[in-house]
């Protein structure tokens, strides 16, 4: 019963003290401002024609890149969440018709160009590129 007890306390104080570093770090930070990004830091780890390759995001490379999806631009500043099945499918259509490889880039591209992913695709995206990872 008493190891129950310093187990609760514990994680109570563990609780508490994660509370106190959010408020604080919180707290440091300006309302509304982003933390600075320092350019050295985006840099590859050595690797940089894979990590390029399977990065997700845009800020990995400012060259848009087209994969024959000129029609998904219409789709800019959509919101994730504002696409119908069918919308969605055009999408899946053309994830779907390029090599698994390509995937990352063709995400990027997308994000460089303002167009959001539907959240249906998101998870599909996600796992490819995970699988892309593993491997």
């Amino acid at each position: 019963m008493q190891i129950i007890l310093y187990m609760v306390t514990a994680l109570a104080v563990l609780g508490i003290v994660a509370a106190l570093a959010n408020w604080w770090h919180s707290r440091r930070m300006p309302e509304g401002e982003e933390p600075q990004v320092n350019p050295a830091d985006m840099e590859c780890c050595g690797q940089h024609e894979v990590c390029e390759k399977e990065s997700l995001l845009a800020a990995v490379s400012k060259q848009i890149e087209y994969y024959d999806d000129e029609e998904l631009d219409r789709f800019r500043d959509r919101e994730g969440d504002g696409y119908t099945d069918e919308e969605a499918e055009e999408f899946r259509n053309v994830m779907y018709t390029m090599r698994s490889e390509e995937v990352a880039g063709w995400v990027r591209s997308l994000q460089l160009r303002g167009i959001n992913l539907p959240d249906e695709v998101k998870d599909e995206v996600f796992l490819i590129v995970g699988e892309r990872r593993m491997a």
